[in-house]
C-alpha cells in the first residue's frame, strides 16, 4: 500500500518535528517535507505534489489561509488539512471560503488527528466537532432562526448527504452535480451544523431518522 505523503507547514520549529516524529510513527504516512512559513509551504507543494498538506494558520510571510488557497488552486490534487490553535469563526469560515478539506484543533488527540489525514485524503470533509456549532450559529444569524425551527435540510444539501450517504467522495459529489469540490465541503459542514452531528455516517443517521431518504435509498436490493 502507497503511503500517504504529508506536507507540514508551521513556524514553530519544535511542533514541527513532534508532528513528524507522530506522522512517521504511523504505518501508511510519509513526512516529506516541512515548511516554516506559508511562502515555502506553497512552493514545496508546488515542487512535491503531497497527497495532504497540514497548515497551521498563523505563519510569516504568507498567512496559512492564503497558503492553503493558493495550495488548492496549483495543487488541486493535494487535500489541505488546517491544524490550528484558534477556534475563531471567522477563520473557519476563511478557511471554508479558501477551500480547505478540513479544519482541526492542535489540541485534537493523535487518533483523531490520524482520521482526519485519511478521511482528507479519502476525498472527505473533515472539521472539528465545534466547527458545526460556529457554522450553526452562522446560519442562526443569518436567518434570525435556526434553520425555520427544524434544522431542515434544502434541496441542493439532501442531492449532497444523499451522494455522501452512498459513499461518494466529495471529488464524486462535485462531478455529478457540477459543482466544486469547495461548494461540496461547504454544504457538509451546513449540513453537520443544522444536524448538529460531527460527521458522514452521524448525518447519515439522522437523515434516516428524519425520514429524508430511507435505507433502500443508499443501500440498493440485490437483483
Amino acid at each position: 500500500m502507497d503511503k500517504i505523503r504529508i506536507l507540514v507547514a508551521d513556524d514553530h520549529p519544535l511542533f514541527c518535528k513532534g508532528l513528524k516524529r507522530f506522522l512517521v510513527s504511523v504505518r501508511n504516512f510519509d513526512c516529506v517535507a516541512i515548511a516554516e512559513n506559508g511562502e515555502e509551504a506553497v512552493k514545496l507543494a508546488q515542487e512535491l505534489r503531497p497527497d495532504v498538506a497540514i497548515i497551521d494558520i498563523e505563519m510569516p510571510k504568507v498567512m496559512g489561509i492564503e497558503a492553503a488557497r493558493q495550495i488548492k488552486e496549483s495543487c488541486p490534487d493535494t487535500a489541505v488539512l488546517v491544524l490550528s490553535a484558534y477556534k475563531y469563526d471567522y477563520y473557519l469560515i476563511a478557511c471554508l471560503e479558501a477551500g480547505v478539506n478540513g479544519y482541526l484543533l492542535k489540541t485534537a488527540p493523535p487518533d483523531e488527528l490520524t482520521d482526519a489525514i485519511n478521511m482528507v485524503h479519502a476525498g472527505k470533509s473533515v472539521f472539528e466537532s465545534n466547527a458545526t456549532n460556529i457554522i450553526a450559529r452562522r446560519i442562526t444569524n443569518r436567518t434570525g432562526k435556526e434553520s425555520d425551527g427544524s434544522g431542515e435540510l434544502h434541496s441542493r444539501e439532501l442531492q449532497v448527504l444523499k451522494l455522501v450517504a452512498i459513499g461518494k467522495t466529495n471529488k464524486e459529489v462535485s462531478q455529478e452535480l457540477s459543482i466544486s469540490e469547495h461548494t461540496v465541503g461547504a454544504h457538509l459542514v451546513n449540513i453537520f451544523g443544522k444536524l448538529r452531528v460531527g460527521s458522514r455516517t452521524e448525518a447519515t443517521l439522522v437523515a434516516l431518522q428524519r425520514g429524508y431518504f430511507t435505507i433502500t435509498d443508499i443501500i440498493p436490493s440485490k437483483t
